[in-house]
């Protein structure tokens, strides 16, 4: 009888590990969310949509093609439906790797998770002047913090 008892508490304790590691790995997952989408994405999709999950404390970074020396950029602000679930903390431009002429670059935005909730990140692609061209191509991703 006590072999079966050690048996079963081991058992219990080997599967509450399990479930603990399972939960924390889960966890971690959430908490740093990266999406990237390059030139031919929106070649396919020039209004992308879609969804993600992240933990509160987390980081979410979009990265997006952009070539300026086309007239095109992305809004430098993203528009937040919620800033009190996640804010936006830094923007900048990386240059292209290449050192072709017009080749293009990245924008990335890097936000942080505040607390429970769902917000929208809205940008736009385009010619921002008068008369330009505008939402060529827009960004428009739910984020689920929990």
């Amino acid at each position: 009888m006590k072999i079966r008892s050690a048996f079963i508490c081991s058992l219990f304790i080997a599967t509450l590990t399990l479930f603990t590691c399972c939960s924390s790995s889960d966890y971690d997952f959430l908490r740093d969310v990266k999406i990237e989408l390059g030139y031919e994405d929106f070649i396919k999709q020039p209004q992308y949509s879609g969804s993600v999950k992240i933990g509160v404390g987390g980081k979410l970074t979009i990265v997006l093609y952009s070539n300026p020396t086309t007239g095109y950029i992305w809004s430098e602000s993203a528009q937040i439906s919620d800033q009190g679930v996640l804010q936006q903390t830094s923007h900048k431009f990386l240059p292209p790797e290449s050192n072709q002429t017009g080749a293009g670059g990245k924008e990335v935005w890097t936000f942080k998770a505040l607390r429970p909730g769902m917000s929208t990140v809205y940008l736009e692609y385009g010619r921002p002047w008068e008369g330009g061209e505008k939402k060529a191509w827009t960004f428009n991703l739910t984020v689920l913090v929990e």
